[in-house]
């Protein structure tokens, strides 16, 4: 039930994103026309970034463990807002945290909506992609009952690819909050919040 309320205030807020996409949008092409593309690009990864940095703040609910996670798995994945990235079992990554759209039907059945607007705001919806990627995850670690194996679950049902992705993951996690992440007393400290 949680999980489905979750769900439901990310698909309210799946209509306020676009607007501030656009209004993002708008202020990038308002910008002067002798700049280069790259520059727009840029400005326009960095509106994507702080946009996805807002849902992870929110999908977190002040759990800084949680919060944390999504980090990592965001700078693992690397997606973006729009992304769709052909796998060579014929699924795709979708958005921000590349959500595999294996995961499409069973996010229709949590949620009661169609296929095809999963999929539609997977790949356009930061908030809705990065609520997809946090039931992914709290979902295997609830499982496994086991932090590292819920994070290798999240990428792939196989023990040897498991177990590469967690150590990457790992290696983002070290990278972004630095080593003391992985410090006994911060990670108690953290699990409280």
């Amino acid at each position: 039930m949680i999980i489905k309320a979750a769900f439901q205030r990310t698909i309210a807020w799946r209509r306020i994103v676009p607007i501030l996409l656009r209004v993002t949008l708008s202020t990038v092409s308002v910008a002067s026309p002798l700049q280069s593309l790259e520059a727009s690009a840029a400005q326009q990864r960095t509106a994507d970034e702080r946009i996805v940095a807002a849902c992870i703040a929110r999908s977190a609910a002040g759990r800084g463990w949680l919060e944390k996670t999504l980090w990592g798995l965001r700078d693992q994945e690397g997606g973006w807002i729009g992304a769709e990235i052909a796998n060579s079992d014929g699924s795709h990554d979708l958005g921000p945290l590349q959500v595999n759209s294996w995961w499409v039907p069973r996010l229709a059945a949590v949620t009661g909506r169609p296929e095809r607007h999963i999929r539609h705001w997977l790949k356009q919806d930061a908030c809705f992609n990065v609520e997809a990627a946090r039931w992914i995850f709290l979902s295997g670690l609830a499982v496994t009952r086991d932090y590292w194996k819920a994070i290798g679950a999240y990428h792939s049902p196989t023990v040897w690819r498991q177990r590469r992705y967690a150590g990457s993951v790992a290696t983002k996690l070290r990278g972004r909050f630095g080593a003391v992440i992985f410090d006994a007393g911060k990670a108690a400290s953290d699990a409280t919040n």
